[in-house]
């Protein structure tokens, strides 16, 4: 909790008048059961009205002026606790954006919309409730003890004994259910997690008809967290019958010592009055203390879940362009992209995802990937803008290491035309202008036509100022595409990072932007790095191809080059999968069908990963992992018997 009060900075007045003016509010509490005293003791008992009236009208001045303290402190209070968690939710936020995909896979989206939200709230709520009595609550009960021994000391006694019975109350259900409170939290997390699983792939579950089992899972989860919270619950709900217990045993105490001290004329009926009416004020406090307590214990342990937020990603990834000159020192003799000894572990994974890619990517050329699923081609892509760092290796852009360029600097320089076209809320404007705020209308209309989606934007009513949907729900998958491709251009990047970037597309579609593709290249000589399952479609578009096989490149070599030669046993048995135009030819031809299984990725030992579905793996493949190796000039290979 400490991490975050620096969010209450700029509300110190706030903080300060709010517990100020409900002291006030205290002050002239404590003075009412003494007014009370005077008004049985003096006016009652001696049948002065006008005694009475003057002191009614002082009861009322009291709670008038006691009436304002309060609302002028609520006001206080709520200006900065509002302004707090305002500042908290702003800086979360933030954070949150800066964080890298490792980051924020292991944290999880669930639990970061839960305490971006219901956590942040609770804290709000604590700030709120300790600034009206956090204070307040302890003076009431301190004083209307100290004012009972201005009375009677005898009768006072009974407070001394009362208050550290009832602080032991209090304090002992504060320490035992403020770990129970984190849990709660966590299990809202489970459940809002299966909530936003549900809600993303309900398409999916009802495809396959899972509802009921779903609905299962989810009760089942959300049955765990109410019990958890009834179980927290019933423990915070002893504190108030508790006290009530202890605060009226105390008044019955009061009223018997009282009684003595009247009958022997050491008190007068006011007084004893007096004296019970500290012991309710005392209760009424301790029963808002109670609720304080439960509010605050909720407020600290999301606090802590909150704080722990910003401790995600305190290592950065990127050690930042520390060394001015090496950071501004541009190699144009180096390759434009250079993957040295590249590997990728993800975050609790328990084998490489990618191991020792090795290649580079020249100024002006495309270079396809292609390899089965799960062969990291999507990771690979994620390499370059920076989205995950490298865990072994370096990638250079232009000579630099790209850790010591700053996100904005990397990031406009590479266009990235996701697996997943993905439009936020807003206008197709505020889209177009993500990568490029300063975007002129005339560079998005050329960014939208070379992505062939200026007819999708020219039908639409407002045109580019034409709204867009939570997810762009109002555009069909084909347009989304196009969307996402201008977007990408309409940063004139040097390098465009293309995941599948046709694939909702229609065929005729297709061909244009592909040509439209080769066309910025010649024109602006832009680089790709083209990833698609389309293996004519990459023949067609790449200067050079690599092939992937379980997080490793295993064949690397000019487009017509890998087609009419391919090496590895991998690449020629994906190869033939390509279908041919002659009809006899593709009739008679024979496919290459890859038989066994696949390996461990957690235990794959010393051996070639393609080993276990090799058609010509010999004694010599299980003794080492084959290196990437030049076998002719610009075609690289990784398999022993290709290189023998």
């Amino acid at each position: 909790m400490k991490r975050l009060m620096m969010y209450l900075k700029d509300y110190k007045k706030e903080s300060i008048l709010a517990p100020l003016f409900k002291l006030l509010e205290a002050f002239f509490e404590l003075l009412v059961p003494l007014v009370m005293a005077n008004i049985i003791d003096y006016g009652i008992s001696n049948r002065n009205m006008g005694y009475i009236g003057k002191m009614g009208l002082l009861l009322l001045l009291l709670g008038v002026v006691g009436l304002a303290s309060s609302i002028t402190a609520q006001f206080f209070a709520a200006k900065a606790a509002v302004g707090f968690s305002t500042q908290l939710r702003q800086a979360l936020f933030d954070h949150i954006e800066d964080l890298s995909f490792t980051d924020i896979d292991k944290a999880g989206t669930s639990t970061m919309i839960t305490r971006m939200t219901s956590d942040v709230n609770q804290v709000q709520s604590g700030i709120n409730m300790t600034l009206r009595l956090f204070l307040r609550s302890p003076i009431i009960v301190f004083g209307a003890m100290i004012m009972a021994f201005t009375i009677d000391v005898k009768c006072a006694l009974i407070f001394v004994v009362a208050i550290p019975l009832l602080s032991v109350v209090v304090f002992g259900i504060i320490l035992s259910t403020i770990p129970m409170y984190k849990k709660v939290q966590s299990k809202l997390d489970q459940v809002l997690g299966i909530t936003r699983e549900n809600l993303t792939g309900v398409r999916v579950i009802r495809a396959f008809h899972q509802e009921a089992k779903e609905a299962d899972r989810f009760r089942e989860n959300n049955e765990a967290l109410s019990a958890m919270q009834i179980f927290v619950g019933k423990i915070s709900a002893c504190m108030n019958p508790v006290t009530y217990i202890i605060v009226n045993g105390a008044i019955i105490a009061l009223i018997y010592t009282g009684a003595v001290q009247v009958n022997i004329g050491n008190l007068s009926q006011g007084e004893v009055v007096a004296i019970i009416n500290y012991m309710n004020q005392i209760l009424v406090e301790l029963v808002k203390l109670a609720n304080l307590i439960v509010t605050m214990t909720k407020a600290l342990a999301c606090a802590e879940r909150v704080a722990s937020v910003f401790d995600i990603g305190a290592d950065a990834a990127y050690v930042g362009a520390q060394d001015q000159k090496l950071a501004d020192k541009v190699d144009k003799s180096a390759p434009f992209l250079d993957f040295k000894h590249v590997s990728l572990t993800y975050q609790g994974a328990g084998a490489p995802t990618l191991q020792d890619m090795n290649f580079t990517v020249n100024r002006g050329d495309t270079v396809g990937i292609i390899g089965g699923t799960g062969s990291g081609k999507t990771s690979l892509v994620n390499l370059i803008p920076g989205f995950y760092p490298a865990t072994e290796g370096e990638i250079l852009l232009e000579g630099r290491d790209i850790r010591t360029m700053s996100d904005e600097e990397l990031r406009g320089r590479i266009g990235v035309v996701p697996q997943k076209a993905v439009l936020f809320k807003g206008t197709i404007r505020s889209n177009l202008q993500w990568g490029k705020p300063d975007a002129t209308e005339e560079e998005m209309w050329k960014a939208l036509e070379l992505a062939q989606a200026s007819e999708v934007v020219d039908g639409k009513p407002g045109k580019l100022d034409a709204t867009v949907a939570q997810n762009g729900k109002n555009f069909s998958g084909g347009q989304r595409q196009r969307i996402g491709i201008a977007r990408a251009l309409a940063v004139n990047p040097d390098f465009i990072v293309c995941d599948e970037p046709i694939s909702a597309l229609d065929v005729s579609i297709q061909a244009q932007v592909i040509n439209l593709l080769e066309q910025l290249q010649r024109e602006r000589g832009l680089t790709y790095l083209f990833i698609a399952h389309d293996l004519s479609m990459v023949k067609h578009i790449s200067d050079r191809i690599g092939v992937m096989y379980l997080g490793s490149l295993v064949e690397l070599a000019d487009s017509e080059e890998l087609f009419e030669n391919p090496m590895h046993p991998y690449t020629k048995a994906l190869l033939s999968a390509i279908p041919i135009p002659d009809p006899d030819i593709e009739k008679n031809r024979q496919r290459i069908m890859l038989e066994g299984t696949l390996p461990n990725p957690i235990d794959l030992g010393e051996e070639c990963k393609f080993c276990s579905r090799c058609p010509v793996c010999k004694d010599s493949c299980h003794k080492s992992q084959p290196k990437l190796v030049e076998v002719k000039p610009g075609h690289f290979v990784a398999c022993s018997q290709c290189a023998e």
